[in-house]
């Protein structure tokens, strides 16, 4: 290994080239306990982070309610080797100090896999390695943890890991999530091509990512990205792969297909309420839970993408309990440890089991007096609790009808014939306000919001009114509830609907609308949910078919899980449109091949609610003695 330098009780390897089997060499750095002066020659248990985003720099998450500087990724490591672990973080292939070259997320399972066995292989090593990280190194374990490395022993996967990327966090509903482009152009200018060439830079440095996202949809050559051709490339095979084919199978983007090498291997799923990759959380806690020595456990909080220790998401604030720290451990730090000692240490499985770990702990948005707050946010408060399974056991689901004028309500519908119609205009898409997103800066940030446009709603426009304005959402209301309703779990949307053209999107939001109040005169309507169709995928990912223009079809769509609490007096409010802009790319209604399109045109979308075609919400209602 490289030469060691002692960090007061740390012993540090720096830039230690790791082989892969191709010969590129990966970089990483060992920190190692040390004991008074001289480096502990151990074994230890060992903790793997693989991340593209620099070894050496600090994280935005990594960060403490009382403390809101980033730390370093040194840090994290020092404190868990001050703790007798051995901590490997490494930069992913042709990131940083690692030869190669970077395809986001493909190789990751062979790297994952190499760098395992090498780990193995050490003196320092003592046969048990648990591996964590945050969302692109939550993707780096599930697919390394794919094919089975020697020595993993546990993992703490938390926003990411892909269950199936073509489900949600590449593609979504058939949908592309255009976070992908803004994440590209943000690495592309921190690329090794335009580290070392000042005229990549330059060029990356000009151009424009708002302007360019008002001229989509883009070319191949003809991107913002095209100045660094390997990041462009890996770009346009995401978006161009509309269907569900192998390319979509491979061990990185698909854990769904290979959870029987999960078995027996603890796995510790954390997860916001407002981060995309709550769907794929759920997904993978079922998949590794229901193996016949799974062990999964999983954690929802109600944080944007990785933001556990701030008690707010957008315009909304939760309360005190809201953060990690100081109600699941003291902080994030102590919660990974304590996860780790149990499965790590010699002692840690027989100190604690895994009944003292609930199944699911999950914090239940709502409950607060609905003022707003000293720092402008609507108070919508929460709790924690647990669950002994998902969807919570005793959950009653039930069904909210949409009818014509607009009232959602459990009533099934008796008219012969209705139905609302609308015009979506790919020139003028419904724009994003919050929701489970990231990497989207600058054009859209996550969380909960009053789906209300402004200034600063990129691709809003004069004169700022409510969504609900829009001609074209239609929009369902309950009458005020009679008593509180808590909704926790999977929500599935069932629309019978029809197009004038050969495609088109449909998507859903569920809100929680606040009454009127003197802090919220015009009320708040909060975004929980919302999810998207691309209707040629409406009867199979892996087939697409056209529609028959005029043709009543039955599409089924997903919004992620939640939980919230609908207080008395609010209404559940459901919103069908056909765009998400900039989350997801719009449909252009002409058919064409996704990623290739030159044309778009107008379309008269359709949702039928009336005996024989029952548009309906179904919701998770779970019912508590408390």
């Amino acid at each position: 290994m490289s030469a060691v330098k002692i960090r007061g009780d740390v012993a540090v390897h720096s830039n230690v080239m790791i082989p892969m089997r191709d010969g590129i060499r990966l970089a990483a750095d060992i920190y190692l306990p040390a004991g008074t002066g001289d480096a502990d020659p151990g074994p230890f248990p060992v903790l793997l982070e693989r991340t593209p985003y620099d070894k050496t720099g600090p994280r935005d998450n990594e960060r403490t309610a009382a403390d809101a500087r980033p730390k370093l990724r040194a840090d994290v490591a020092s404190y868990f080797a001050r703790h007798g672990y051995a901590v490997v973080i490494q930069d992913c292939r042709g990131r940083y100090a690692s030869e190669g070259v970077f395809t986001k997320y493909i190789g990751e399972a062979e790297d994952g896999f190499d760098t395992m066995a090498w780990i193995a292989e050490q003196d320092w090593c003592g046969g048990r390695i648990g591996t964590f990280g945050l969302s692109y190194a939550g993707h780096t374990q599930t697919a390394m943890a794919a094919l089975r490395p020697p020595g993993l022993t546990a993992m703490l996967i938390d926003s990411g890991g892909f269950s199936n990327a073509y489900r949600g966090g590449i593609r979504n509903g058939g949908a592309f999530e255009l976070k992908q482009a803004t994440w590209a152009f943000k690495h592309a200018r921190l690329s090794p091509a335009a580290m070392d060439d000042p005229i990549i830079r330059q060029a990356l440095d000009a151009e424009d990512i708002r302007t360019w996202f008002d001229a989509l949809p883009w070319r191949r050559g003809h991107s913002p990205l095209r100045w660094v051709p390997e990041y462009e490339d890996y770009f346009f095979d995401q978006w161009e792969r509309g269907s569900f084919d192998d390319y979509w199978r491979q061990p990185e983007l698909y854990a769904a297909g290979n959870y029987d090498a999960f078995d027996g291997i603890p796995v510790l799923l954390l997860c916001g309420w407002y981060d995309p990759y709550v769907q794929t959380t759920f997904d993978n806690l079922s998949g590794i839970a229901h193996r016949p020595q799974g062990v999964a456990h999983a954690v929802l909080g109600p944080w944007t993408h990785g933001q556990r220790s701030v008690p707010h998401a957008g315009g909304v604030a939760f309360g005190p309990e809201a953060t990690l720290d100081g109600n699941l451990a003291s902080d994030y730090l102590d919660f990974r440890r304590a996860w780790f000692d149990r499965w790590l240490k010699p002692d840690g499985e027989g100190n604690s089991g895994t009944d003292a770990v609930p199944f699911v702990r999950y914090f239940r948005m709502g409950g607060g007096d609905g003022t707003r707050t000293p720092e402008g946010r609507l108070n919508q408060g929460g709790t924690w609790r647990t669950a002994a399974g998902w969807p919570i056991p005793g959950t009653e689901f039930r069904t909210f009808h949409l009818r014509s004028d607009g009232v959602l309500t459990e009533q099934p519908p008796i008219e012969d014939k209705a139905a609302l119609s609308y015009d979506f205009d790919p020139a003028n898409p419904v724009p994003t306000i919050g929701g489970p997103i990231t990497s989207l800066l600058p054009l859209a940030v996550p969380g909960a919001f009053d789906q209300r446009t402004s200034p600063d709603i990129y691709g809003a426009r004069p004169p700022f009114l409510p969504l609900e304005a829009r001609s074209d959402i239609l929009v369902f209301e309950t009458d005020p509830l009679e008593a509180d309703m808590e909704v926790t779990g999977p929500i599935t949307v069932r629309l019978w609907i029809s197009s004038d053209g050969p495609d088109t999107d449909f998507t859903v939001k569920l809100i929680d609308h606040h009454p009127p109040s003197s802090d919220y005169p015009q009320g708040f309507s909060m975004n929980l949910s919302d999810g998207i169709l691309r209707c040629r995928y409406r009867n199979s990912w892996e087939v697409p078919e056209m529609l028959t223009p005029g043709e009543i079809a039955e599409i089924v769509i997903e919004p992620m899980p939640t939980s919230n609490l609908f207080r008395r007096g609010h209404r559940i409010r459901v919103d069908i449109s056909s765009s998400n802009f900039p989350r997801f790319d719009v449909n252009p209604n002409t058919g064409e091949p996704e990623g290739r399109v030159r044309l778009s045109r107008i379309a008269v979308n359709t949702v039928f609610m009336d005996r024989d075609h029952p548009s309906h919400i179904i919701l998770p209602v779970v019912r508590r003695g408390d």
